[in-house]
């Protein structure tokens, strides 16, 4: 049986994905919004930024979903 101490560290890392994967999306528009207003490129680079969060959130879940398959 494994520790229960370990059992919540991993519940909680768990737990937290969908605020992981929610912030990377939200940090991508935010970096994307911000250049489109220095670089006057409405809303190309928002896209771009929100395309890099999508991507940085799957990451995290494939990330986690490695992990999961370790134990």
């Amino acid at each position: 049986m494994a520790d229960k101490g370990s059992t919540f560290r991993e519940l909680g890392y768990f737990a937290s994905l969908g605020i992981s994967v929610a912030l990377a999306i939200v940090i991508g528009m935010a970096l994307g919004y911000w250049l489109d207003t220095v670089f006057d490129t409405k809303p190309v680079l928002l896209l771009v930024g929100l395309g890099f969060g999508i991507a940085a959130g799957f990451s995290n879940i494939i990330r986690a979903g490695k992990k999961a398959g370790k134990y």
